[in-house]
């Protein structure tokens, strides 16, 4: 059975009514680190199941809960998601030798707060960086992802853009 997605990164303890509304519309919520402060993810978790790994600015009680690394198949789709893990042509070392060896079909990185949706060709892979959804960092925009996985087919890609921070 098909599976609405939300995917969402860099919340830098912030979490709000129009991210959790958005939340509540998806089958699962997957966060790609920097998650900030637990009651970010315990408000996550409270609407539908959580997948996240942990970021570079996450203290010990995120970094306990969630792994460095999430890799798992969910509807026929093999998913590698990672806070640091650059983009295609551009893989930060940590990934680079594994995603050559066995690359997913979605590859999902956070940290660079800029939202970005690319096909390696090479690799045969798709990867989605959701940009950053929180109020704190350097990106002008708030952005998520929000997309349908389906029998192997990453499908009904959406971006959810809130606009300029401080227009909330």
């Amino acid at each position: 059975m098909a599976k609405s997605i939300l995917l969402l990164s860099d919340t830098h303890s912030y979490i709000d009514d129009r991210i959790l509304d958005w939340a509540s519309k998806a089958d699962e919520i997957w966060h790609a680190g920097d998650i900030g402060d637990q009651s970010v993810s315990d408000a996550l978790k409270a609407i539908t199941p959580l997948r996240a790994v942990y970021g570079n600015i996450d203290g010990h009680e995120l970094r306990s809960e969630f792994p460095l690394n999430q890799r798992f198949t969910l509807e026929g789709v093999d998913v590698w998601m990672t806070h640091i893990g650059g983009y295609p042509n551009r893989y930060s070392r940590e990934v680079k030798d594994e995603i050559k060896l066995n690359p997913p079909k979605l590859f999902i990185s956070g940290h660079s707060h800029i939202l970005k949706v690319m096909n390696d060709k090479g690799l045969g892979l798709l990867h989605m960086n959701p940009g950053a959804v929180g109020i704190h960092g350097f990106h002008l925009k708030r952005t998520m992802l929000k997309f349908v996985l389906d029998k192997g087919k990453i499908k009904e890609l959406e971006v959810i853009d809130f606009g300029k921070r401080g227009q909330q």
